[in-house]
């Protein structure tokens, strides 16, 4: 449980509103700018999730499609009982692609299934470690293994420097005149460390007050 300031080899969540609201007052502190998109946004879900072999087949499944592609997708496959590693390991690739899945896909998902990773180790292994983890499988990269970290393992200091709402985001707390490269936003986010996940949670809010307020009516 993160409450404060930690020794950086101490692994750090946030489990509960309570603890973010309590991370997001330390960041403000840090960071003052946060303060008025606190009072925009309120306090962000967490949106935790499970984990898993099955989250993180899910989120493969998912890249590069539409919110409604990736679930009929994952329908199909949900229904034909292919989303444990045991179906995908028996299934041939022509009865993964009948369920939507390109050879792209099939390859990552293969992968993901021979690294047979121990998802009850990792929420004792520090970020990085589990970054490289997640990274070795064919098909996920920093940004998967970010979210996974911060929704999965409820981890308090990731900030998702390749994802474009962040960008987007802290573009406009910081008075920016371009979205920040990752390189960038590494660099000007540290000091908002070891609150980052916090960060990130009121960014991705405040991207989407963004776009509601800019949406050109009807």
């Amino acid at each position: 449980m993160a409450n404060g300031s930690q020794p950086s080899n101490q692994i750090t969540t946030i489990d509960t509103l309570n603890e973010l609201e309590r991370h997001i007052k330390q960041l403000i502190q840090i960071e003052p700018r946060f303060a008025p998109v606190y009072k925009q946004v309120g306090t962000p879900s967490l949106r935790r999730n499970n984990g898993g072999f099955n989250e993180l087949m899910r989120a493969m499944v998912g890249q590069q499609l539409s919110v409604a592609a990736a679930a009929s997708i994952w329908n199909k496959l949900d229904k034909a009982g292919m989303t444990t590693p045991q179906t995908i390991k028996n299934a041939d690739d022509d009865e993964l692609r009948i369920n939507g899945l390109s050879r792209q896909k099939i390859r990552y998902l293969r992968s993901l299934v021979e690294h047979d990773i121990d998802f009850a180790a990792l929420k004792n292994l520090p970020d990085d470690e589990v970054i490289a983890t997640l990274t070795a499988v064919t098909g996920i990269g920093r940004w998967t293994a970010e979210m996974y970290l911060l929704f999965s393992l409820g981890r308090a200091d990731v900030l998702a420097v390749d994802d474009l709402a962040i960008k987007a985001g802290a573009m406009s707390l910081l008075g920016l005149d371009d979205r920040p490269m990752p390189k960038q936003l590494r660099l000007l986010s540290e000091p908002w460390s070891p609150y980052r996940s916090a960060a990130s949670l009121l960014l991705w809010s405040h991207y989407g007050w963004l776009k509601k307020r800019d949406a050109v009516p009807l």
